[in-house]
């Protein structure tokens, strides 16, 4: 059985892992088709989504690049270069081929405002996790509880709209579609576990949870007495 859960200062010692696999940026009319054609010869793929980061209250940006990886080849799909692809929007709602990411009802909803579709087959990590006896919700800490490494973020606020991608943003969002891939692709090796298990698991782990908030909260009301009498 896995780990429940696991510390962001556990996760900041494991070694970095990135994607080191063929890149393909779609950034032109002409590339999408032979991208599409290329992700079509797979059942399954990772899907993620990044979108220029807005450091203005209000200020929304449309989705600037779709991710799709297979375990060796991820395409980087440039929205912001051009109109919603019908390719891209009929590839994401084929029935035929599992799309794996995280937190893909947000990604989805991102995309359906630039080009109305439905989504089909879509497996978010989040909700099958649990299954597993896995109480984490971030793609870092779930891969980093799996294969014991670190996906870096170190460019979740960069620009995704420049003019061109550097390699770090480049290898940084292949890596979270690729992870999201490998991460389902390992859990489909394992056993889930039972509902009883998985109750207990969340049971044991809210107790934990209360402990805890009892401590500090004792803690506070100490330091609040000491700093009193001082």
């Amino acid at each position: 059985m896995f780990r429940t859960k696991i510390s962001k200062d556990e996760v900041n010692l494991m070694p970095v892992v990135i994607f080191e696999g063929k890149i393909t940026i779609v950034d032109e009319l002409s590339k999408i088709q032979p991208a599409i054609d290329e992700l079509l010869k797979y059942k399954i793929v990772g899907i993620d989504t990044e979108t220029k980061p807005s450091f203005t209250r209000g200020t929304h940006h449309k989705v600037s690049l779709v991710q799709i990886s297979t375990l060796n080849h991820c395409f980087l799909f440039r929205l912001n270069k051009f109109e919603f692809p019908v390719a891209l929007a009929e590839f994401l709602a084929d029935e035929n081929i599992k799309k794996i990411g995280l937190s893909l009802r947000d990604d989805l909803a991102g995309l359906n405002k630039q080009h109305p579709f439905k989504p089909a087959n879509c497996i978010d990590i989040q909700t099958i996790a649990q299954n597993y006896g896995i109480l984490e919700l971030g793609l870092q800490k779930i891969y980093a509880i799996l294969f014991e490494k670190k996906i870096s973020k170190s460019q979740r606020l960069t620009n995704w709209e420049n003019p061109e991608l550097t390699e770090q943003q480049q290898r940084y969002a292949a890596t979270d579609a690729w992870a999201s891939l490998q991460i389902y692709v390992q859990l489909m090796k394992e056993n889930k576990l039972s509902k009883k298990e998985i109750q207990k698991i969340v049971l044991q782990n809210a107790l934990e949870q209360r402990e805890q908030q009892a401590l500090n909260n004792q803690t506070e009301v100490q330091i609040s007495d000491s700093q009193a009498s001082n």
